[in-house]
């Protein structure tokens, strides 16, 4: 496998695989206020979060069972700037919406500005075929209250090319993470 680069991310993002797509890092907003970085970069894409935030709580003292998911376990926001509490957990989606070749296959890794304030970001591979926003998880590991920016850098994506494309891609098993929109909750 080879990790693509930015030449070859912009080539096939103009075929499609990263809608919108910025072409270059984005480090300010359209009011020159510093953000946290989003785009093209070297060997991968910073890509960005939605404004749409699904926070745990325990109000209901509901338990997390991927087989049996109890949507009273989060609050939904929609908001610029999330508050994720101490030790908590909160789950948002991409701005970005990514169509993976049958030849590549995606990883996701955190940033280092969110990471350092011990904010962890988790996502699955995208399989070759897959479609969708990319629902994120976030995890903060601190005692304190943490905040995620909209429509700021969140993690970055590495696209890695195989040397043929895959006999059985996600779309053509039926995954049911297939054509997502939105922050998507766990599924069996």
């Amino acid at each position: 496998m080879t990790v693509l680069s930015d030449k070859s991310i912009a080539a096939l993002a103009k075929q499609g695989m990263i809608e919108p797509f910025a072409e270059e890092q984005i480090r300010v907003d359209s009011n020159g206020n510093k953000i946290i970085s989003y785009g093209n970069s070297s060997y991968g894409y910073d890509a960005r979060v939605a404004n749409e935030f699904k926070i745990f709580t325990n109000i209901d003292s509901a338990i997390v069972d991927p087989k049996n998911f109890c949507e009273t376990s989060f609050v939904n926001r929609t908001t610029d700037v999330c508050i994720i509490p101490p030790n908590s957990f909160a789950l948002a989606r991409t701005v970005e919406y990514f169509r993976i070749p049958k030849d590549v296959l995606v990883v996701c890794v955190g940033k280092s500005t969110y990471a350092r304030c011990g904010i962890i970001v988790n996502v699955t591979p995208l399989e070759p075929g897959w479609e969708g926003h990319v629902t994120l998880e976030f995890s903060n590991t601190t005692p304190l209250p943490a905040k995620i920016y909209a429509f700021e850098g969140v993690c970055q994506f590495l696209f890695f090319k195989g040397d043929k494309p895959c006999e059985i891609s996600y779309d053509m098993r039926a995954g049911k993470y297939m054509g997502q929109r939105g922050v998507t909750l766990p599924k069996v």
